[in-house]
């Protein structure tokens, strides 16, 4: 097994497929990459049994096709440390891995092939075509609502919703919310329910970063798989049912309120340095054309700051998370920010004034 690569070439793959390997396995051979040559293509393949990545690269020549695995981030650590423009030749002898560049020798221990688990999907009963870019932004703009390590595991990924020619995101952690809609571009004619597992959703995020490439995804009621550039992503999905979270629409709403995005920002940033460390909580006391933010802390600091608003409606008082409310807000792209505090207080959504595709709630909290 011989073949020639270009650093440049290899590099990049070579990241995205570590970073879906634990550092720490169960089993030693899944922190090794698997390596094929087979009809002049390098073919690397990376998983921790959850998820999986293979990437496929075309050579200029290889002497001999063949399969071997090697450890992955002594391999990706030699390849980025070796100059821009590089090439590596990359040999098998017997069970090492003789690597050369220049005047670097490296060698590498190496795991049988055919010891290397297999990623069995179920058969696939959905399929649809969609802009890569639009996929990506609606993952930014609800991935840091997933739950972590939470009891409730459906709140530990992403709900992928396909209605027609809708798709729908959706992501919670039971304190906030985070809602994403858009066109697919073409009608599907069925819908369909999967929730991501959350470090599925965090490694895809990364992956995509050609936002003209067209993703083909296939899914399952187990499993996922989607078709990017020359890299296939699979994993298994978190077989559950996403809560209904529909009933949160059907409620009065007071006013809305507007305000400049980066005014409410500084002003949270500001007053959250005197809040409370562990629960972070900042009064809002809306009255007018004013809101004033305030909090203390047990060591009985105080902060306080005044903001100009646009609201018509009835004054009022209520508290939130100021992380919460943070995350939300920044992840606004227009100028100004949109706040819709339902009648009960019970929750406050948080949006753009001109059509927005994206949503926030954040449910308010004691102080």
């Amino acid at each position: 097994m011989k073949f020639i690569i270009s650093r440049d070439q290899i590099l990049g793959p070579l990241q995205q497929i570590v970073s879906v390997i634990e550092k720490r396995q169960t089993m030693v051979i899944l922190s090794n990459v698997l390596i094929q040559i087979v009809d002049n293509r390098l073919v690397m393949t990376g998983s921790d049994t959850e998820i999986q990545i293979v990437s496929q690269l075309t050579l200029d020549s290889s002497l001999d096709e063949g399969e071997i695995t090697v450890p992955a981030r002594k391999f990706l650590d030699i390849c980025r440390l070796l100059p821009s423009g590089a090439d590596i030749k990359f040999e098998l002898h017997e069970d090492k891995i003789k690597l050369a560049s220049g005047r670097s020798r490296f060698s590498l221990n190496t795991l049988p092939a055919e010891h290397y688990p297999e990623f069995n999907e179920s058969e696939f009963e959905y399929q649809f075509l969609l802009n890569a870019g639009k996929f990506k932004k609606g993952l930014e703009k609800t991935l840091f609502c997933m739950a972590n390590q939470d009891v409730r595991y459906y709140l530990n990924g992403l709900l992928l919703h396909i209605s027609n020619s809708r798709m729908k995101m959706v992501a919670s952690d039971g304190h906030r919310l985070a809602i994403f809609e858009d066109d697919i571009g073409t009608a599907t004619g069925y819908e369909a329910r999967i929730i991501l597992p959350r470090k599925a959703v965090q490694e895809l995020s990364r992956l995509l970063d050609d936002a003209d490439a067209q993703l083909n995804i296939q899914f399952s009621s187990n499993h996922i798989r989607i078709d990017y550039k020359n890299v296939v992503f699979s994993s298994k999905l978190i077989d559950a049912k996403f809560p209904d979270f529909s009933k949160v629409f059907n409620q009065a709403f007071m006013s809305p309120l507007l305000i400049q995005k980066q005014v409410l920002r500084d002003a949270l940033t500001r007053v959250a340095i005197l809040s409370n460390e562990k629960y972070k909580g900042v009064n809002f006391d809306i009255a007018g054309d004013l809101m004033k933010l305030s909090t203390h802390n047990p060591e009985h600091d105080e902060a306080e700051e005044e903001i100009i608003i646009d609201y018509q409606g009835q004054p009022l008082s209520i508290s939130f998370n100021s992380q919460y409310l943070l995350d939300a807000v920044s992840n606004l792209d227009s100028e100004m920010a949109v706040l819709t505090i339902a009648s009960n207080a019970s929750s406050c959504f948080i949006e753009e004034s001109d059509q927005p595709l994206f949503k926030f709630i954040v449910m308010p909290m004691r102080m």
